[in-house]
């Protein structure tokens, strides 16, 4: 009995061994992981601080080893740093401390625990970099990105690592892209790896390559395309192999195609912005000439009195008004209407109006006004050039292709433009001023024997004509700085729209100035710029030859005369 009761016990502790086997396991499992991988994440942090530490060396050469080390860490931690590094907002304590000093200047907070410090207090230098220690740090910045979770900072890096590409980097990009969705961010991966392909002694990776770049690339490209197919003194090809030179043949011509393309989209939209700037300049210039005959030399600073007010309002926002400051153009649209609408009336009531029907008197009065207008705004804002601020949303711009950028200002100005011309039509067109301004635009003495003030509808005509041209000056200041003789870089290229146009005629005037837009970038890059505005010249002599009375001619009164 004894000893089948041992038996039996000893069976059962067996059991029972056996059933907790994957306990057993599973424990050691546990314990194995937690004594290992604690070490192991401690050496992984103080192989970050030890190599965050090595910023603040003297030496240039301990100062790559340290970037190059945080590289290829890859911890995201390590970023502020070297962005503050490379951006020369990175100093050192005399206890080797790493302050990271804000874009302000005034405050700092430690690189390593975050805490924030009393730069003032402290005695800080710079670590000493030059443009050999800038590309490791370009290319020590890419590796941590392309980890991001942001699309467009994997973008920017994979942009960054493009200009300077690197055998040590070849692994990496081809982990990241096997990992990568985005497309945009594939395409430069792939260009990435294409251009150190080149390079390459395997032949069929390198035509790999040029199929590559054919398809993706750019003109940035094409330096190193032309090297395969160029030759030597003596007349050989420095490429041996005719493969490879007739495949980048291929690919240099699918650069230029797809770079024409490029560049005519570029111009399009750049002719289309300039016409729509010479388009609010001219129009309230086609308004006034078409009724009245003035010729108006003072025009354009109204354009310069719009500009300004845009300035006033901007400042009044920054000064008194800081948290609604990006909104500052909303009110400065009627307040760059008025202004210019006000002192234009007061110019037509005071000196125009006496000098109708005598056009050389008209013209040297008006000069004396616009020399007037710019020396006031000079004893009021200074010579000097002002500079009016982009609210954030103008800010920046949308990539419609590789290398065609929109800005967001300009974009804006287009439909701002279509907006004011919409207006103005409807004004003309629908309203019973309209009916009135057409009336005596066409036969003076017959609207005025049906009861109509001309004189009434001189001034608020002229009045239009200033505050549409102020507008304009508002849509100017958010392209370029704002100055005294703003107006006198538009004036003779309004009078060429509206009389290129046909006097009086708003739509003549949008013909005018969008074929004066197209025709002077189209031009620009053939012939130069100061060529190319001489032939916009002569084609407009040209056009006025054959048509004197412009593309639109106006029926009436002013056809007759």
């Amino acid at each position: 009995m004894k000893k089948d009761g041992t038996l039996h016990k000893y069976q059962r502790l067996k059991t029972n061994l056996k059933n907790r086997k994957p306990f057993l396991r599973f424990l050691g499992l546990f314990l194995f992981l937690a004594v290992g991988l604690f070490p192991l994440s401690l050496v992984e942090a103080n192989d970050l601080d030890s190599a965050l530490r090595g910023l603040g060396n003297k030496s240039r050469a301990k100062l790559k080893v340290a970037v190059k080390r945080l590289g290829d860490i890859g911890n995201p931690a390590a970023l502020p740093a070297l962005v503050a590094l490379k951006n020369k907002r990175l100093q050192v304590s005399e206890d080797g401390a790493l302050i990271i000093i804000d874009e302000s200047g005034d405050h700092g907070h430690d690189a390593l625990s975050g805490k924030q410090v009393d730069i003032k207090s402290l005695d800080l230098s710079k670590p000493r970099i030059n443009n050999s220690v800038r590309r490791v740090l370009s290319v020590a910045i890419g590796k941590i990105q392309l980890t991001s979770d942001d699309p467009e900072v994997r973008l920017g890096a994979a942009r960054e690592l493009l200009k300077r590409p690197s055998s040590d980097l070849v692994v990496l990009v081809e982990k990241s892209l096997n990992e990568e969705s985005d497309d945009k961010v594939r395409e430069i991966f792939f260009l990435v790896l294409a251009k150190e392909g080149l390079n390459s002694d395997d032949k069929e990776k390198r035509l790999q390559s040029l199929e590559v770049i054919a398809k993706y690339g750019n003109n940035d490209f094409k330096t190193d395309l032309e090297a395969l197919v160029d030759k030597n003194e003596k007349g050989e090809y420095l490429e041996n192999d005719p493969e490879i030179r007739k495949t980048a043949s291929k690919a240099i011509s699918s650069l230029e195609r797809r770079q024409f393309f490029i560049n005519q989209a570029a111009n399009f939209f750049y002719g289309l912005s300039l016409g729509s700037i010479l388009l609010l300049a001219a129009l309230g210039l086609a308004i006034t000439f078409g009724l009245m005959g003035v010729i108006n030399m003072a025009h354009g600073e109204m354009l310069m009195i719009g500009a300004y007010s845009t300035f006033v309002v901007q400042n009044i926002f920054k000064e008194y008004l800081p948290e609604f400051f990006d909104w500052y153009l909303i009110p400065a649209i009627p307040i760059a209407f008025t202004v210019s609408a006000v002192i234009g009336i007061i110019l037509e009531r005071t000196i125009i109006r006496h000098l109708y029907g005598r056009p050389l008197e008209t013209l040297l009065a008006t000069w004396g006004i616009s020399l007037v207008l710019i020396q006031s705004i000079r004893l009021i804002f200074g010579a000097q050039n002002v500079e009016v601020a982009n609210p954030y949303y103008l800010s920046g711009g949308v990539e419609v292709m590789n290398g065609v950028v929109f800005p967001y200002s300009r974009i804006v100005i287009i439909i701002f433009v279509v907006f004011v011309v919409a207006a103005v039509w409807a004004l003309l067109q629908k309203t019973s001023l309209g009916l009135q301004v057409r009336a005596v635009t066409q036969n003076r003495e017959m609207a005025s024997c049906m009861g109509i003030s001309t004189h009434k509808v001189d001034m608020y005509t002229f009045g239009l004509g200033s505050g549409v041209a102020g507008l304009g000056g508002l849509a100017l200041s958010q392209i370029g700085n704002v100055g005294p003789e703003l107006g006198q870089l538009y004036i003779v290229d309004s009078f060429m729209v509206v009389v290129l146009g046909g006097v009086g005629k708003i739509v003549g005037t949008v013909a005018g100035a969008l074929g004066l837009g197209f025709i002077n970038k189209f031009l620009e890059p053939v012939a130069g710029a100061v060529l190319g505005k001489i032939m916009v010249l002569v084609i407009v002599i040209v056009l006025i030859q054959k048509r004197p009375q412009g593309l639109f001619a106006l029926k009436g009164r002013m056809a007759d005369n």
